[in-house]
């Protein structure tokens, strides 16, 4: 942990682990985009090291992140019942690994393709409604369920 990582200080939070993490193991923590949430379902696969992204891989991660994206996909999928689940990670808002798991909805055309970047800014800006706190509450603890 870095003192200075966002990421790494959500990890540590009694109060976020329990309102949104939904699994954690050696390598990997599944947690629920925190309020305002862009979507309900929207899931977060971070590294618990704190690390960058895969270039900075330890080979324990490197051998079992494809194994983890999918499982955290399909978590995403099962909960929220989407046709597809985007996957997006940049790293500059935070310097630790969080692979954004986004569900989406064909029905749904604003969040298609990258619209889904304009989505979530417009959440973020207080332009768009978030998802209701009940809503991510539900979806947190339907997918502990399921995890």
């Amino acid at each position: 942990m870095t003192e200075t990582c966002g990421i790494c200080r959500l990890h540590q939070d009694p109060l976020n682990r329990e309102r949104y993490e939904i699994s954690r193991s050696e390598l990997w923590l599944v947690r629920h985009h925190p309020d305002p949430a862009p979507l309900p379902g929207w899931l977060l696969l971070d590294s618990v090291r704190h690390c960058a992204g895969p270039i900075e891989f330890e080979p324990p991660e490197a051998a079992s992140w494809g194994r983890a994206v999918q499982d955290a996909s399909q978590l995403v999928q099962q909960i929220t019942g989407c046709d597809r689940v985007y996957a997006i990670a940049f790293g500059e808002g935070a310097r630790h690994l969080h692979l954004h798991l986004i569900p989406r909805f064909a029905e749904d055309p604003e969040t298609s393709a990258w619209l889904v970047a304009d989505h979530y800014r417009a959440v973020q800006g207080g332009q768009r409604a978030a998802a209701e706190p009940t809503q991510v509450q539900t979806m947190v603890e339907l997918a502990r369920r399921f995890s």
